[in-house]
């Protein structure tokens, strides 16, 4: 018996691997995330397979499904949204399951920042602009946030920041950023990216907070921060530059 972890993706059904879709097919118990996980993806389940919603269920709950399987000799395809490396509460299971001797599989999902990326036709690294990707959050009920882990010092690197969880605080937020980045610099807000309810709203560090108000977004959403959203007057890369010697291409010496 395994407990097979697969990231569900960012919300669209098709947005999963084929390996997460191949694994939810022979499973004969399923937990997802209902609050977030697609409902069509539970149509992958085998026929007469045990299904488990576990948005109302606690830790330990959830670890006790994970008992009853393994004592049951039952595999699990336990479904999470987006991909599991980041903000999955995945670390506090396995955690459980390796107390216990349960074994496990972890198989990637896309991430809900590389969708938003995707929604808004956007390159997050854009040579000379931005070469960093910040990945991160605000304090909240869940966690606080480790001393040094805050938006300013991520801000004072220039790099292109994507805030999760985090839009019921977007005023404090270009509070924090515009100092850094300049009241100018492009904000795009992608709420249920992937799904057929994606909104985005584009603006600056000087309007994005009056934009979203006009039309609010309560949750699932991403705030993208950063001069590479918006880039148009940048060097080419390396990497396609005819006198660039390198492997699979020869050129100039």
């Amino acid at each position: 018996m395994t407990v097979h972890f697969i990231g569900a993706g960012p919300g669209a059904a098709d947005l999963i691997t084929v390996r997460g879709h191949e694994l939810i097919m022979r499973c004969p118990v399923c937990l997802y995330a209902g609050s977030i996980v697609p409902r069509e993806l539970l149509g992958c389940c085998p026929h007469g397979a045990r299904i488990i919603d576990t948005a109302p269920l606690s830790l330990d709950e959830i670890e006790a499904e994970f008992v009853a399987a393994h004592e049951a000799g039952l595999d699990m395809a336990r479904l999470q949204s987006g991909d599991l490396a980041v903000y999955s509460a995945l670390a506090e299971q396995l955690r459980r399951l390796e107390r216990r001797g349960i074994p496990y599989t972890l198989t990637p999902g896309v991430p809900a920042f590389a969708a938003a990326a995707a929604a808004i036709g956007r390159e997050l690294t854009v040579s000379e602009v931005a070469q960093s990707v910040v990945l991160t959050r605000v304090p909240g009920r869940a966690s606080r946030m480790p001393d040094g882990e805050t938006l300013t010092a991520f801000a004072a690197t220039g790099a292109t920041l994507a805030v999760h969880l985090a839009i019921h605080v977007l005023d404090k937020i270009v509070k924090e950023l515009a100092p850094f980045y300049g009241d100018d610099c492009p904000v795009v807000v992608v709420a249920e990216a992937s799904r057929p309810s994606e909104k985005i709203v584009r603006g600056t560090l000087g309007d994005i907070a009056a934009k979203v108000a006009a039309d609010p977004i309560e949750r699932t959403a991403l705030i993208l921060v950063g001069r590479a959203l918006a880039a148009e007057e940048f060097r080419d890369s390396a990497l396609y530059d005819a006198d660039y010697r390198r492997r699979f291409r020869g050129g100039a010496a």
